[in-house]
């Protein structure tokens, strides 16, 4: 029943994604349309028969829902697909001047764009948090060893590349890697003592760009703070059961802990119960029974210990910036933008063979990732919407002729040729355009039925 229930939100939280997106897409076409004087004679919000239709305003626009919610489309006024009362004839849209049709033709992917930023701003305003892009585990004998690389090491800089997010060093980490096989990092000890190390991956790159490949492929996790004790709470738990400042908690209940993360999910759920806890202290292992206060009530209600994390390790493993109503825009802007020029590249390099195709992900990963960002809360779906609305603004500009990029060739075409393509021409166009996109989701549909077979 939960793989059921997981399914149905999958489904859910794509098909809304898909509408919400695909919604804003045909907008920029339609509002931008209609500026340009154009007729709009239908809105769809999906393919197939309609489920849902109205007609308004002047020009009689039929508004619907379609019962397919993969895609969606504004239908123009166009003398092409037949005859058009004169009264209109100037509003069809092969009629209309070139540029005002290359912008009804942009206006979907950069509505697209558009509403990413818009998406960022709203999640940069209240401010940025998360973990730095700390080394964890480093592998023997890994490209991560053999560079250096030791547990605790933070990422200050990829190149000339500033890093202060795990997000910012995977993208330059990946563009570095691909271009010329190898990474240069500026890296920082916890300690504050700083160096430089080069992971060298030659000819491997492509195959590190697989999707789960990475880390596991370079060596190395993603850092936690150890579970070391830092400030303690005056006669909180901890102080009551002997344990002190700088002890490195190993285990509770005989369960091996680590990391402070791996301590906290021990600790949270058990408000109230009494726990042992084994700890290392001046290279002496102890263990002392701890009683566990508790805060909040209802589902709320977590296990207090009566210790915060060293302040020292805090700094070094987490990050939290605080943005004004400027700045948040200014770093919005800047995301769309870099996103953007990295999904480029990352396109480009996979029809040159420098990223592997395995990166290309059909309608089933599409849905498991929307589902898992919708059940983290609104932000994080937020952010997903704000992913794929890029992807999908970069996918509608490439030069395919069945997408808005290939429709403007077409128009720049004209403009050169001084008057239309051939019809010949163009349902070659189409035809070739087709082949193109179903290649495309047979590669997307054959790497989600590979993930799911492993």
């Amino acid at each position: 029943m939960e793989s059921v229930g997981s399914a149905l939100t999958n489904l859910l939280s794509f098909v809304v994604a898909i509408s919400v997106l695909v919604a804003i897409h045909e907008f920029g076409h339609y509002i931008v349309g209609r500026w340009a004087g154009m007729k709009v004679l239908r809105f769809s919000i999906g393919f197939g028969r309609p489920i849902w239709s109205r007609r308004a305003g002047k020009d009689d626009t039929e508004y619907c829902i379609a019962s397919i919610p993969l895609g969606g489309y504004v239908r123009f006024l166009d003398s092409r697909e037949g005859p058009v009362d004169p009264a209109d004839e100037g509003r069809a849209f092969n009629q209309r001047p070139i540029p005002q049709r290359i912008a009804v033709l942009f206006a979907g992917p950069l509505f697209n764009f558009l509403f990413a930023i818009v998406a960022y701003w709203a999640l940069f305003m209240p401010g940025d948090s998360g973990l730095t892009p700390v080394i964890g585990d480093v592998e023997p004998d890994s490209y991560a060893e053999r560079a250096g690389l030791q547990f605790g090491d933070r990422i200050e800089a990829v190149g000339d590349t500033p890093t202060q997010t795990w997000e910012q060093a995977l993208v330059a980490l990946l563009d570095s890697m691909v271009a010329t096989g190898q990474v240069p990092l500026t890296v920082r000890n916890e300690n504050g003592g700083h160096r430089r190390a080069v992971i060298e991956v030659g000819d491997d790159a492509a195959r590190l760009t697989e999707p789960g490949v990475l880390f596991e492929g370079l060596g190395f996790g993603i850092g936690q703070p150890r579970a070391v004790i830092g400030e303690l709470s005056p006669g909180g738990p901890a102080e009551q059961a002997g344990l002190r400042e700088g002890d490195r908690i190993t285990s509770v209940d005989g369960e091996p802990v680590r990391f402070w993360g791996e301590l906290l999910a021990a600790i949270w759920p058990r408000p109230g119960e009494t726990i042992d806890v084994a700890y290392e202290r001046g290279g002496q292992s102890g263990q002392v029974r701890v009683t566990l206060d508790e805060q909040g009530s209802g589902e709320s209600r977590r296990g207090l210990i009566g210790f915060r994390l060293d302040s020292s390790l805090g700094d070094h493993y987490y990050y939290r910036v605080d943005y004004s109503l400027g700045e948040s825009l200014t770093v919005a802007l800047d995301k769309t933008w870099t996103s953007t020029l990295f999904t480029i590249r990352m396109l480009g390099r996979m029809v040159t063979g420098d990223v592997s195709f395995k990166n290309i992900s059909g309608p089933i990963n599409i849905a498991q990732f929307a589902g898992e960002s919708a059940e983290r809360g609104l932000s994080d779906f937020l952010g997903f919407l704000a992913i794929i609305s890029i992807s999908l603004g970069v996918l509608n500009l490439l030069p395919i002729p069945v997408l808005d990029g290939g429709q403007i060739v077409y128009q720049v075409a004209e403009a050169i040729k001084g008057g239309p393509l051939t019809e010949r021409a163009q349902i070659l166009g189409q035809q070739i355009g087709i082949l193109a996109l179903l290649l495309l989701m047979s590669f997307a549909f054959y790497n989600d039925i590979a993930r799911i077979l492993g």
